[in-house]
């Protein structure tokens, strides 16, 4: 007789089917997650509503730094032109947050006009009011970097008397809703000045949610010797150890970002693999915005529901007649007993709370009694999303990165690296030799072969054995060993002739040196008497 209450049921258990993961999210945050939001005033705590721009914009980084230690220099080095309302000097000289962003036509788009702008993901910043708006612009122009990612640069971060000037807007409060938004928070250091001001302090622990998006960039560093490199390097470390809670070292970048020469070369190696390893970062981002959008949803809405919870114990508090403001002042000294209970009652980690100080201090300006009384669907909704929507979401989200495998920055700093023998490692390590006539290998083969004859070899080889008890001697341990005995051995006949053993003793020589071994054997390593059984 209610056969039809079955389906209906089912059909809510079913996870929905998307055609995009953006689509997807879209839907998702509309019909599950913001009727929770909107009921508990979750907007008015902590973070405005998510908007389409959100969703569909491209991966943005947001760099943070004091004055003068190369934020704008840094965008210009990646881009490797100008862009509109760029200024570079030595004092405080970007008083502004300007967003570098593709456009077809070079310009620059006001504050106030951008905040209209459906298109753009920073409507929402509207609600820092016209001090902020007339410090904030969209420098738009052609560059093959900005069609894969946008690029945030802020004001330099005040030290000494110039903190003490008040902005007019609250920075921390600016850069904690920039950073909810962006994929890469990059923190730049000048080596020759480490010294963290109060207000670095409290941007640091603005961002203090968002640990996983922050890579930290030690600029200017070939201004400074290699001994005082390793002091600077373990004081800064020292000091954001002391702002930054957390167990894990912050991964630090070393090197000088922009296209001047090095003024001392003595760590130019050094440098370049540092830049490397980063652009390798910030190239992955589209990459893996999609994922990243999924995190951020996800992590919003765990918080949301904690935040429905203390909203719903508040009203459930508060007297309906008499005696409320004693009430209200009661329940906010005691939000810490009331976090520990939901707490208990939910099974909620106590990392996903909100800050207890910043909580009291939000709440003051409430009226406890037009809070919300718990409503179960709601919840049921997000627990649904989480539970069921999100598994069919991550599908789509591998299937999305297999069909755009090199959805990568390019352009600007990004292809320099590429071009002719100046890739990171061209001729080192397993590439050195790949340029010369001659077989690498044979400067060093008489050598080689000297121990060759001494392990008895049949018919020309030497058997696994034997080859063995000389290759152990290098104390690389088996794995290696292995690799290197699969690459040596080009005939696969389990021995090695004189080339082949030669060239596992290369092999080693450059594994012992420091640099990683090939997944296949280049061309240039091939013995010649091999180059056409390879064929």
């Amino acid at each position: 007789m209610f056969s039809w209450l079955g389906t209906d049921d089912r059909r809510k258990k079913e996870p929905e089917v998307f055609q995009t993961v953006s689509d997807g999210l879209k839907k998702l945050y509309k019909t599950k997650l913001l009727p929770l939001e909107e009921t508990y005033k979750f907007h008015e705590f902590h973070s405005p509503a998510l908007e389409d721009a959100d969703f569909d914009n491209k991966p943005m980084v947001l760099l943070v730094g004091q004055y003068s230690t190369g934020k704008t220099s840094f965008i210009r080095y990646l881009l490797e032109q100008d862009f509109p309302g760029m200024r570079i000097g030595p004092e405080p000289t970007t008083d502004s947050f300007i967003a570098v962003m593709h456009g077809d036509i070079e310009g620059v788009i006001p504050g106030n006009a951008l905040v209209v702008d459906p298109k753009k993901p920073f409507r929402k910043l509207n609600a820092f009011g016209n001090a902020f708006l007339n410090r904030f612009v969209c420098a738009q122009l052609p560059n093959p970097v900005l069609e894969s990612i946008s690029v945030i640069d802020t004001p330099g971060i005040l030290s000494g008397e110039k903190q003490r000037i008040s902005r007019g807007y609250d920075f921390a409060a600016v850069l904690e809703w920039f950073a909810e938004r962006v994929d890469r928070i990059i923190l730049l250091f000048d080596a020759h000045k480490l010294d963290i001001s109060d207000e670095f302090s409290e941007v640091i622990k603005a961002l203090k949610n968002h640990e996983d998006k922050i890579r930290v960039v030690l600029n200017k560093a070939d201004q400074i010797e290699t001994q005082q490199l390793m002091r600077v390097y373990g004081a800064l470390m020292w000091s954001l150890g002391k702002i930054v809670n957390t167990p894990e070292v912050i991964r630090v970048y070393i090197g000088s970002f922009w296209s001047h020469p090095l003024l001392i070369p003595d760590n130019r190696k050094l440098f370049e693999a540092e830049e490397q390893d980063l652009f390798k970062d910030i190239q992955s981002l589209p990459r893996n915005a999609a994922l990243r959008k999924l995190n951020d949803l996800i992590k919003r809405a765990r918080l949301a529901k904690v935040h429905a919870y203390i909203i719903s114990s508040l009203k459930k508090e508060m007297p309906s007649v008499f005696g409320k403001e004693n009430k209200k002042k009661e329940l906010i000294g005691t939000l810490g007993d009331i976090y520990k209970r939901i707490e208990r009652e939910h099974q909620i980690s106590p990392g996903d709370f909100p800050n207890l100080k910043k909580m009291q201090d939000q709440l003051q300006a409430q009226d406890l009694t037009r809070f919300q009384p718990l409503k179960p669907k709601l919840l049921e909704a997000v627990d649904d999303m989480l539970a069921n929507d999100i598994a069919s979401l991550m599908v789509l989200v591998r299937q999305e990165e297999t069909q755009h495998p090199n959805s990568a920055v390019k352009g600007g700093a990004f292809d320099g690296t590429l071009n002719g023998p100046f890739g990171h490692g061209y001729g080192e390590g397993a590439g050195e030799g790949i340029d010369e006539a001659e077989w690498v290998v044979a400067r060093d083969k008489p050598a080689y072969d000297e121990i060759f004859y001494t392990l008895s070899p049949v018919n020309g080889k030497v058997s696994g054995a034997n080859a063995k008890k000389e290759m152990v001697k290098s104390k690389l341990p088996n794995t290696v060993l292995g690799k290197i005995w699969k690459l040596a051995d080009i005939d696969k006949d389990g021995m090695l002739d004189d080339e082949e053993f030669a060239l596992a003793n290369h092999l080693i020589k450059v594994k012992l040196e420091g640099h990683e071994l090939p997944s296949e054997l280049p061309a240039h390593l091939i013995p010649p008497s091999k180059r056409k059984l390879s064929e």
